[in-house]
């Protein structure tokens, strides 16, 4: 199938030297527009909303990942176990690593803080 497009002189000047990767880069861009909310960014929204409550180093140590966030994280275990992960399966992962990696900083500091507290 053919498309004609008009795109901005800036974007088609960045395409140019990547003009035989178009249908990836417009297949990525479509399964970002469409992803589901619940898949992309849900886990760090999550951890985001918590710590703008301003948690007590208690409830940062006795913070846990919600049902649907763990649930995610196990497909894309199992999926990695069985079919490997695609492009986007790997951004995913790397944001649930991120998080993972906000959540460890944030409990090792209100650890020490209760430590010092006593």
């Amino acid at each position: 199938m053919q498309i004609t497009l008009e795109i901005p002189d800036d974007i088609a000047l960045r395409l140019e030297s990547r003009k035989d990767s178009l249908p990836q880069i417009l297949a990525l861009g479509l399964q970002e527009i469409t992803a589901n909310p619940s898949t992309e960014f849900t886990g760090l929204t999550e951890i985001l909303e918590f710590f703008a409550k301003l948690p007590s180093p208690q409830e940062i140590l006795a913070l846990h990942l919600s049902p649907s966030v763990q649930t995610e994280i196990e497909n894309l275990l199992d999926k990695n176990r069985t079919d490997g992960l695609n492009e986007s399966d790997q951004r995913l992962w790397q944001h649930y690593e991120f998080i993972e990696h906000l959540v460890r900083l944030a409990k090792a500091k209100a650890m020490l803080r209760i430590q010092q507290d006593q």
